[in-house]
């Protein structure tokens, strides 16, 4: 194996949640790497936007935007891929929400809105795109876990059944399509400071405490994922399948940091 095993020329990636925040620099780290790239959210000109980023890097890409609530148009996201490229090898799911609620006060629209993002979105996109894989012989899925799929957080309920379920979905699809060359991973983030999680962070006794657990005693820069994204996508990773891939400065690590 050498360094060429990194790299993803040839290959094309569907960046699910591909638009912002860790998606986004995943779907740009990969066409770094030489992979198409189709980044796919709900919103048009965050869709744009991204697509202008990736065919700047001289990568060629797709103007779809999906909903993960909306199978039709995860399978419409397949099948324009499948069009202009032929063929969808690597599948990142990116897509998520949370909201912090005490339990007591989680409404169940509040807890289906976010299980259905987070877990049953991953089981629609996983499904359509993993059928067109296991057809092909050949495939990468990487979701993206969280802390809260091996740790329970304050007042995130929702949040953290949803991460600690597709942990779970990852490993059992892992099982399932391996003899079908299809790799199933996860990335689990550390503390990452996002548009989805900065209210919770900035300022408040919980971001404190986060970075106290944090041995390397910082949030995470985005780019920092990239690096991971490449590996489970790439042929470095060939015998790499059910794998949760902490990229979390310490954080599950650590015991007594002082």
């Amino acid at each position: 194996m050498t360094y060429t095993s990194f790299d993803l020329h040839g290959r094309t990636a569907v960046v699910v949640g591909g638009t912002s925040g860790i998606g986004q620099t995943i779907a740009l780290g990969l066409a770094e790497a030489g992979a198409d790239v189709v980044p796919s959210a709900r919103r048009a000109e965050m869709v744009e936007a991204t697509a202008k980023k990736i065919e700047g890097l001289g990568r060629r890409t797709l103007r779809v935007c999906s909903d993960v609530l909306d199978r039709p148009s995860l399978q419409s996201l397949l099948d324009a891929t499948v069009a202009k490229f032929g063929k969808a090898d690597i599948m990142v799911y990116a897509a998520g929400r949370t909201k912090r609620t005490p339990f007591f006060e989680v409404g169940e629209s509040e807890w289906s809105e976010i299980l259905e993002t987070n877990l049953t979105g991953a089981y629609r996109a996983s499904q359509i795109f993993g059928r067109h894989m296991v057809e092909r012989k050949y495939g990468r899925i990487i979701n993206i876990a969280s802390l809260t799929s091996f740790l329970g957080m304050y007042e995130v309920a929702a949040y953290g059944a949803s991460k600690s379920g597709l942990a779970s979905l990852t490993r059992t699809l892992a099982v399932e399509w391996a003899p079908h060359g299809v790799c199933v991973n996860a990335i689990m983030p550390g503390v990452f400071r996002t548009a989805l999680n900065e209210k919770l962070l900035d300022g408040t006794a919980r971001g404190e405490e986060l970075l106290l657990r944090t041995p390397m005693r910082r949030f995470g820069r985005v780019e920092e994922l990239a690096g991971s994204a490449i590996f489970l996508a790439s042929e470095a990773a060939s015998f790499i399948t059910g794998t949760i891939l902490q990229v979390d400065g310490g954080f599950l690590a650590s015991g007594v940091n002082q």
